[in-house]
């Protein structure tokens, strides 16, 4: 194809540039013990599930029957990567070598992918902070688990609301 204003050969790395934001990679490039590359979304999805996962083996030093209750935080960092996965695969099949997309579409992939990953980042900090002061505030007072989840939810609809603005976006190129 032709390359034009409209269309320029490299329009399609910006393409590709959402979808490497939202991909969730759970790999992380070291160099010198530090880590230098990460997806968004995956970065926010290990650590909501690094940090909840402290915290319940805090609980489970002391009341091993919690357990099985306080793996939900780490079941909603999950969801997280998996609004990842979703976009990822929606820009990915609109990319194909036989047609340049425009720069607008280009950079609507890109809008979508950092959409879905930067909200995914915030998203699995909350649910990361609040599993696991949630789940060790859980092993002393058994009320407190409807409030935990409650305000797991409102964190996991972050990366929801990102889900959504991605898709609309993505419904736009």
């Amino acid at each position: 194809m032709a390359d034009s204003s409209y269309a320029p050969k490299f329009a399609v790395f910006f393409s590709f540039a959402g979808i490497a934001s939202a991909l969730p990679n759970h790999m992380a490039l070291e160099r010198n013990g530090r880590l230098v590359a990460y997806s968004f979304i995956g970065a926010g999805a290990a650590y909501g599930t690094a940090k909840s996962g402290i915290g319940i083996a805090g609980v489970g030093q002391f009341r091993s029957d919690l357990i099985m209750k306080s793996l939900i935080p780490v079941v909603m960092s999950g969801i997280i990567a998996v609004y990842g996965l979703v976009i990822s695969v929606l820009i990915a099949q609109a990319c194909s070598p036989e047609n340049t997309p425009s720069l607008y579409t280009g950079f609507t992939h890109l809008a979508a992918g950092l959409s879905v990953g930067l909200t995914g980042v915030a998203a699995g900090y909350s649910i990361g902070v609040v599993g696991d002061a949630g789940v060790r505030a859980y092993m002393q007072q058994s009320r407190v688990y409807v409030g935990m989840i409650l305000i797991l939810i409102f964190g996991e609809v972050l990366g929801l609301y990102g889900l959504i603005v991605g898709l609309i976006l993505n419904s736009k190129s």
